[in-house]
């Protein structure tokens, strides 16, 4: 057959390959995806993983996300016992009125009712309810004023950075008929960085997985067979039965507001790996305040359970070779075993999961210059980490808490005893003798 003829076939083999399987040759590092928003993140959740990044770190207003932090504080204070789920509550002037703007996401509250945390709660987590909120953040803290500081210094205490919180709702103060906080201003409204949004949302996941239970509630109803029943459709519209419904999203809290724009912290398992997305100020061309997060949250959640998977890329007892031992000085044996103590799971692209070099660092503080332990030496006592690297083509992952690497510690596999004196001193003499009779064979050399 003659070459021409061959290459003719070769690229129509190509074409019709390409027709059925269009990603075939596309690599893990040339995917990619592009967010519409002011900024995005995604993390897996078990290992804080930055899965993808856009204008991660700039404090952003977030809406109505801001009552993720208004649920881990009633549920801390339930946990705690400082409230409990039936405590009751009859609402302040305040909180009356907020609850009757029907401009805002609400649940009507009566000025002399009398209503329990649980059904506040459920209000705000499932329907966004704005009076409840407050409302529980008076339960909590005596005043919303009190509570925004709690906030602040919950957001401090799990590690935020760029964040700013002045109310309970995350609704703009100019919305709150003049009674906001004190200490904020009337054009006040909480901001929080995309990356902080995925932090905090999951500590709140992590610390109280229970919020997935009423967060992932399709359709709620509030006070019902009342005259107060009140019909409360969850507004992330990607939970079962909704509009734009997702396998596998079972949360979180969506947000919307002029400044924030379309806003939403997103959930979702698949295959055993749970990711959180986060969008702020997403943006189509619908020109409405909803659809666009669902979107490009789509966006974002088919592009963390397509490229990427949770594995165990070294087991526990895992040992570097040529650093599997280290010298021990005054004890029974002249040397331990290390190896680490646990697995190292990580976040991995498709098909890159051979493409980390691992190595151990010894804690320095513990050794002697020759690079030596001294015995007593413990079964399981650290004596440093392994450091991973990545050494792939892609950019290496990050994560969403700050300043955290991909490493586990190192400890040794076996005890060593301190030698008695008479040991010692063999040894000593041994030494004396051994290095008495190198000297001699020197010399003895020398004379040849």
């Amino acid at each position: 057959m003659k070459l021409k003829q061959v290459m003719i076939l070769i690229f129509a083999f190509t074409l019709v390959v390409s027709a059925f399987y269009p990603n075939g040759t596309v690599s893990a590092a040339e995917e990619s995806i592009s967010v519409n928003a002011g900024a995005a993140i995604i993390i897996e959740e078990s290992t804080g993983a930055i899965l993808y990044g856009k204008n991660v770190d700039e404090m952003l207003p977030i809406a109505s996300m801001a009552k993720v932090m208004t649920e881990y504080l009633v549920l801390e204070a339930i946990e705690s016992g400082k409230i409990t789920w039936d405590q009751t509550y009859t609402p302040s002037e305040y909180v009356y009125r907020i609850s009757q703007n029907t401009n805002l996401s609400n649940v009507p509250l009566r000025q002399d009712g009398s209503y329990n945390v649980k059904e506040l709660y459920e209000a705000m987590a499932i329907y966004s309810a704005n009076g409840a909120a407050i409302g529980l953040a008076e339960i909590i803290s005596g005043s919303e004023s009190n509570f925004v500081k709690l906030m602040n210094e919950k957001a401090k205490e799990l590690g935020l950075q760029n964040y700013e919180f002045v109310n309970a709702t995350g609704l703009e103060n100019k919305d709150l008929i003049g009674m906001h906080p004190e200490g904020t201003g009337v054009d006040g409204e909480s901001k929080v960085s995309a990356r902080d949004m995925a932090l905090l949302s999951r500590r709140l996941i992590q610390d109280y997985p229970d919020i997935l239970k009423t967060a992932s509630v399709s359709k709620g109803v509030f006070r019902e067979g009342t005259d107060d029943q009140t019909n409360m459709p969850n507004w992330n519209w990607m939970l079962p039965g909704l509009l734009f419904e997702y396998e596998g999203v079972d949360g979180l809290k969506t947000g919307s507001t002029d400044n924030a724009g379309s806003c939403f912290t997103a959930t979702a398992v698949r295959n055993g790996m749970r990711v959180i997305t986060v969008v702020i100020d997403a943006k189509d061309d619908s020109g409405t305040l909803h659809t666009p997060r669902f979107k490009e949250t789509k966006k974002m959640l088919d592009y963390a359970f397509n490229s990427f998977s949770v594995k165990e890329v070294f087991p526990a007892n895992y040992q570097v070779k040529k650093q599997s031992e280290i010298p021990v000085v005054k004890g029974k044996e002249d040397k331990v075993s290390i190896h680490t103590k646990d697995p190292l799971t990580l976040v991995v692209k498709n098909g890159e999961d051979k493409l980390y070099k691992s190595t151990f660092k010894l804690d320095e503080k513990q050794l002697s210059k020759n690079g030596e332990l001294t015995a007593p030496v413990k079964k399981d006592q650290k004596v440093g980490t392994m450091i991973v690297t990545y050494e792939g083509k892609s950019e290496a992952l990050t994560y969403v808490e700050y300043n955290k690497t991909a490493q586990v510690d190192v400890v040794t596999k076996e005890a060593v005893e301190k030698a008695n004196w008479f040991v010692l001193s063999m040894r000593g003499i041994g030494g004396f003798f051994s290095g008495l009779w190198g000297t001699v064979t020197d010399a003895v050399k020398g004379l040849f």
